[in-house]
């Protein structure tokens, strides 16, 4: 028979294109694992195939979305993305360290690292909020990824006005950051922050824009009204 990965794969490979294959490469600087799969395609996929697994308890499915990330191929990253998250009624306190593992060691790219972190982690963050802090660490790594994926795990909650001082504290250790890729992270971070919080935002990007970024200023700025924009991006 075959194992429950060769029948994604399998599976996968029917809706892939070379087309799409060299498409989605060019949203990447870096050489990415890629079969070639549009992200519908992959999401009707990932589905079906979940159902053949989904009565297996929390930790096989987890086992297996870790056989999933060491492949290191974009869909089936995206796929253990999707299967771990299916299973966040049951997210205790010690996922968190699973999570934190995998962030460390199988995200190398930004599309899995906002699609990881967007929602399981923002789901176990607001759930046990205690580990914030366990974020400012990751915000210090050396590791680009795990910097970026301090500031977007918060996206999803900062959008409903949640932890907003968690943000700013998250943008104080990335603003100097030169990569633009953790720029971009905090940047989008502020950006859906100011959403529920536009006079603090806008507050924090004035009184910091002498030395944030322009990629971070531009993305926390985006949605703010014409006026503030103008007036934030006065040099």
């Amino acid at each position: 028979m075959m194992s429950i990965i060769d029948e994604l794969i399998c599976d996968l490979k029917i809706e892939s294109t070379e087309q799409n294959r060299i498409s989605g490469q060019r949203f990447f600087k870096e050489n990415v694992n890629i079969i070639g799969v549009k992200s519908a395609d992959l999401r009707i996929v990932s589905k079906e195939n979940y159902q053949k697994v989904k009565h297996l308890s929390k930790t096989e499915i987890f086992e297996i979305c870790e056989d999933l990330w060491l492949t290191n191929c974009l869909e089936l990253n995206f796929v253990a993305c999707n299967w771990t998250y299916n299973r966040r009624k049951e997210f205790d306190k010690d996922d968190f360290y699973i999570f934190e593992k995998w962030v460390n060691l199988y995200i190398n790219n930004w599309a899995t690292c906002d699609t990881f972190c967007n929602h399981t982690m923002g789901e176990i963050i607001v759930k046990f909020p205690e580990f914030i802090d366990d974020l400012k660490l990751w915000a210090k790594s050396e590791n680009r990824w795990v910097k970026r994926a301090a500031a977007v795990s918060l996206i999803v909650p900062a959008k409903k006005g949640e932890f907003i001082k968690d943000v700013f504290e998250i943008a104080d250790i990335l603003l100097l950051d030169n990569d633009d890729m953790v720029q971009k992270g905090y940047g989008w971070l502020l950006k859906v922050a100011c959403q529920k919080h536009e006079n603090e935002v806008f507050e924090y990007v004035m009184k910091h824009k002498a030395i944030m970024p322009r990629t971070a200023l531009r993305y926390a700025i985006e949605k703010m009204p014409k006026e503030l924009k103008l007036e934030a991006m006065k040099k």
